[in-house]
């Protein structure tokens, strides 16, 4: 088993770029597969997530070039070139990777089988398998509505105004892909903002998208090859702007983000906590909304966070959550019930760490409430093999009077290959026993 040991205080300082966005590449390797011609993208996330989703088009016959860690050329095969692999696809940890894929693939001429692992395995999948069979599909899960996902072929879907029951861009997404495969137009209504890196790419690549009030809708055509450039990922950088408010002293750069506004909630919420934090040198980067972070320690004070901002910063909770435990008073998370189906129950796991390094908090369904303090106790906790609980509760060590030792720490390849040789970069004053 690997751990994470971290040493108590230290200040960040430095200048970082953390790798591409996890997000955007997952969805820049399916779409440029599909793009008629040849394309190249840089910045690439390096995380085991994303190479699982590579590995599955190279299955299905996609050539793709890899220069090195972060750059890639994909030789497209256009929307109906895709050819049946020979095997189970197989996406690792990768809820992303499977629940898009699941809709890109039902409108294959050829039956499919995809898998994960463990953790992957116990996720739910019917929020993505009701839509898609209503725009006839023809995809099966385990009774209980967990992976594996089999999909047989129909020949054309159909098109579908759907209104998500709950905000996930990774559903949104998948029925957008799966409309790819129908003449007819696909519509989505989401009760909430989630991020539209889908959208904003096939825009990007001839496919008409338009977006009216609460409506996404799509008419299907070719893809065509370009140049996409991914953003450092807003979600990766999320620790750093965490250990860096809250460790005083602290002074970090973090270069080039992605600051795509429907992912930036941590952004909003930290600011009103008191968090010093600017961006600078703001662009475009091939449709997404770059910018460099200067972030500063700064006192932080318990807010009561809108449950408006929570789908806008879904991924960051964990982070959040060590904000808040070292915030002045108490801050209040309420509709986060989504937190509990992800890598893990993300507000259990949250709630037994922070307890065991002395937070007073009470959890509820939807979140939880938390007293925070000066400095939390040290101490060792579990991760539950979650990537972003893990590198969440590395942070806590700056602000510890003992070592904070995080357990089953693995899974951060997933989507953060370098996070501990960045960390201790920055100055955070972290060992990785076990690690290669």
């Amino acid at each position: 088993m690997t751990t994470f040991h971290i040493e108590p205080g230290g200040v960040l300082q430095g200048r970082l770029r953390v790798p591409g966005d996890k997000s955007i590449s997952h969805r820049a390797v399916m779409l440029t597969a599909l793009a008629e011609g040849t394309s190249r993208i840089h910045g690439l996330s390096g995380g085991a997530d994303v190479w699982a989703t590579a590995r599955a088009f190279r299955s299905m016959g996609v050539s793709m070039d890899f220069d090195d860690g972060t750059l890639v050329t994909v030789h497209g095969v256009g929307r109906y070139g895709l050819r049946a692999p020979q095997q189970d696809l197989d996406l690792g940890n990768s809820g992303t990777g499977m629940r898009l894929l699941g809709g890109l693939l039902s409108g294959q001429r050829f039956p499919v089988r995809l898998r994960g692992d463990a953790s992957l395995s116990r996720r739910p999948m019917k929020r993505v398998t009701e839509p898609l069979r209503a725009m006839g599909a023809d995809i099966e899960t385990h009774p209980d509505g967990t992976p594996p996902l089999v999909i047989n072929p129909v020949g054309r879907l159909s098109g579908i105004r759907y209104r998500l029951p709950v905000a996930s861009a990774q559903v949104k997404s998948a029925v957008l892909l799966a409309g790819l495969y129908t003449d007819e137009q696909v519509c989505v209504a989401e009760p909430a903002p989630v991020r539209d890196h889908t959208e904003r790419m096939l825009r990007g690549l001839g496919v008409s998208v338009e977006q009216d009030n609460e409506w996404t809708c799509m008419t299907a055509g070719d893809l065509e090859a370009g140049n996409i450039e991914v953003p450092a990922d807003f979600s990766a950088a999320a620790f750093f702007l965490v250990g860096a408010s809250i460790a005083p002293g602290s002074e970090i750069e973090l270069n080039h983000v992605g600051v795509n506004p429907t992912r930036t909630g941590l952004l909003t919420v930290l600011r009103e906590m008191g968090a010093d934090i600017r961006l600078e040198n703001e662009r475009m980067v091939t449709g997404e909304p770059v910018a460099d972070l200067v972030v500063r320690s700064a006192p932080l004070e318990g807010i009561d966070i809108s449950p408006d901002v929570v789908p806008l910063a879904i991924d960051e909770f964990p982070a959040l959550c060590v904000a808040a435990a070292l915030a002045e008073g108490r801050t209040r998370i309420r509709g986060a019930g989504e937190l509990r189906y992800k890598e893990s129950d993300r507000i259990r796991a949250m709630a037994a760490g922070l307890q065991e390094l002395g937070v007073k908090l009470q959890e509820t369904d939807d979140g939880m409430t938390i007293e925070g303090r000066s400095e939390l106790s040290g101490g060792t906790v579990d991760s539950f093999t979650d990537h972003r609980i893990a590198m969440a509760f590395a942070m806590a060590g700056l602000r510890a009077r003992t070592p904070v030792i995080v357990g089953n720490v693995d899974n951060v390849e997933t989507s953060y290959p370098s996070f501990a040789s960045q960390a201790l970069k920055l100055g955070l004053s972290l060992s990785c026993h076990s690690c290669e």
